[in-house]
């Protein structure tokens, strides 16, 4: 035996088998042609906002975790976050939920907020993050081949 796994019926040691055994709620940060871009928008320091969500992330506990990501699609309503729910999120029926014109230090602090509570699945979110709702670009692109 590998130590792995145990034969049916047997007495061996059991683990739980997949890579989101233990996910944490995600944050995937677009980063890509237009979010971020301080020529698009300069008046947001975009800088501060992705060292705030890394510094969210690490003081969560594991709780929450940020990837950065090229271009996610939505550009006209950049800057874009999509948050992943964590295994318990995803147990109790939540989605990934795609924000758009994520910017600016309320957004951040509401977004914050919101996945440190447990995100999509787990926690409602603010009232004003939720008008920032976006549909995916494949959802968007359906919608708009239906009219």
């Amino acid at each position: 035996m590998n130590g792995r796994s145990a034969p049916l019926g047997g007495s061996g040691p059991r683990f739980r088998v997949g890579a989101a055994a233990a996910r944490p709620c995600t944050l995937v940060v677009c980063r890509g042609c237009c979010c971020g871009n301080p020529r698009k928008y300069p008046r947001i320091d975009h800088d501060w906002q992705l060292d705030r969500l890394h510094a969210a992330a690490a003081d969560s506990g594991g709780r929450v975790a940020v990837r950065v990501s090229d271009c996610l699609g939505p550009c006209d309503q950049a800057n874009v976050i999509v948050v992943q729910p964590s295994t318990a999120g995803r147990q109790a029926g939540g989605k990934a939920t795609w924000i758009g014109f994520a910017m600016g230090d309320d957004c951040t602090e509401e977004l914050i907020a919101w996945v440190t509570a447990g995100g999509p699945g787990v926690a409602a979110p603010p009232a004003a993050l939720e008008l920032q709702f976006v549909p995916p670009p494949r959802e968007a692109k359906a919608a708009r081949t239906r009219r």
